[in-house]
């Protein structure tokens, strides 16, 4: 018995050293590798063409003319990645990206034309194989979900967010 209950002890250690790391490392770690991916692909929107042009956006994004688009899409992915980096204005920007992201799986990462669910289901992978017109949505998709506890639970202890509200 007593065994028992040094394992129960130790877990129950370990459950309260977890339950204290979880107000701070699973947001910063989000906050981290989406600053990461969005300021990537903002600054290779910084140094390279726009491309744009090329897409059918859909209503009322098609509203606008594509240099706007591309001005819009590079800005929200370099500041919302600092931002998210830093941990502030986590909500607007978890928001913020997570538009930008739906444009963009309707703009490029949807499936050009299915006719069942099996054919939706083919676009979600990573990579569109030879341009077969199935989509590549499951990498964007996955950015959405991994925004949600952001936009719901904040950017977690470690951020700017958090001592601007504790220090008001």
């Amino acid at each position: 018995m007593p065994a028992i209950k040094s394992a129960v002890n130790f877990y129950d250690v370990v459950i309260a050293k977890l339950n204290t790391i979880n107000s701070w490392l699973p947001q910063l770690a989000l906050r981290l590798i989406l600053a990461w991916e969005f300021g990537e692909a903002g600054f290779e929107k910084l140094h390279g063409t726009n491309w744009f042009a090329d897409l059918t956006f859909p209503f009322p994004f098609n509203l606008l003319p594509p240099d706007i688009s591309w001005n819009i899409s590079l800005t929200f992915e370099i500041a919302g990645a600092f931002a998210l980096a830093l941990g502030l204005a986590t909500r607007f920007f978890s928001i913020s990206l997570i538009i930008l992201t739906i444009v963009a799986i309707s703009a490029v990462h949807w499936p050009e034309h299915f006719n069942s669910l099996s054919e939706l289901l083919k676009g979600y992978r990573i990579i569109d194989e030879e341009n077969d017109g199935f989509g590549n949505y499951k990498l964007p998709l996955i950015y959405i979900v991994m925004f949600l506890p952001l936009l719901f639970g904040g950017a977690g202890r470690a951020s700017l967010d958090y001592l601007i509200k504790r220090f008001r």
